[in-house]
């Protein structure tokens, strides 16, 4: 009887924590909707800003859209770069429970919790150490170093659920170990290590504090990586301050417009995990 209770109890508990979730997904998605959808026009996602946009004149937000497309799409590739060759070798020329992968692992959960001011704050930093001003590339290397820890663990996380006797096999076929991490490793780890890119570049692409400081803001599209670029989060952000009803609703549709393209991402990470997953042995 008791087990009997404790199962119903956690049954209930489970379905309650789903509802709450899907709830708030839909309480988020119906008010951005809502209050974003009417304020949407061909307009506003085609054009830059002209004079006054801020201030309820004409224009759009194409400069935000290609900025954070821009930002968060160079740190998705830059991270890319660095994130993958640490998780292959957390599992494949490390021991998985040594006390240097352990570290490692620890490191970067406390990297994972830093909030993302401060990465901001550091960027600014660095790149006035470097004597840079704000600037495109200025954004990709901060969100880069935001969004490395999270991409690094959920890469570790994916290596680490591939067999390990299928490393074993292809060294006892005698492939060296660099061949039987790219080519058996990657192979079978590679679902999991395209959602984890997609899911940092939704990420990157969603943070306003880490870009405030470093990637400036312009109304004008960035044509080289010296150039300001402006993002959709903060353009978000002053269209939501300002004392104009007007502008506050076009903040929302650019809320739309962000929700969008993460939704989008999401659902990309999914279809690319489906497909690469025939390379996969069951």
């Amino acid at each position: 009887m008791r087990k009997q209770i404790e199962e119903i109890a956690a049954k209930i508990l489970m379905i309650g924590a789903a509802v709450v979730v899907a709830g708030m997904v839909v309480l988020i998605l119906g008010t951005v909707l809502w209050r974003g959808l009417p304020a949407l026009s061909w307009e506003m996602i085609s054009q830059t800003p002209s004079g006054g946009y801020y201030l309820g004149k004409g224009g759009g937000i194409l400069n935000a859209i290609v900025g954070s497309l821009s930002v968060a799409g160079g740190a998705t590739l830059l991270s890319l770069g660095l994130a993958l060759p640490v998780a292959l070798s957390l599992n494949v020329y490390f021991k998985t429970h040594s006390r240097l992968a352990g570290c490692v692992r620890g490191s970067l959960d406390v990297l994972w919790g830093v909030p993302s001011i401060v990465y901001g704050a550091f960027g600014f930093a660095f790149m006035l150490w470097l004597g840079l001003r704000a600037s495109l590339l200025g954004g990709i290397i901060t969100v880069a170093l935001m969004i490395l820890p999270i991409m690094i663990r959920a890469m570790d996380e994916v290596i680490h659920m591939v067999p390990h006797e299928m490393l074993e096999a292809s060294d006892a076929l005698g492939a060296t170990r660099w061949e039987g991490a790219w080519k058996v490793i990657l192979r079978q780890a590679l679902p999991g290590l395209a959602s984890a890119a997609l899911i940092a570049f939704g990420r990157g692409i969603g943070d306003a504090a880490s870009v405030l400081f470093t990637a400036g803001f312009s109304d004008r599209i960035p044509m080289s990586l010296a150039d300001p670029a402006a993002t959709l989060p903060l353009a978000i952000f002053f269209q939501l301050g300002t004392p104009f009803p007007e502008v506050q609703q076009r903040g929302y549709a650019a809320a739309l417009i962000l929700t969008a393209i993460v939704l989008t991402a999401s659902a990309l990470a999914r279809l690319v995990s489906h497909r690469a997953g025939r390379f996969v042995i069951r």
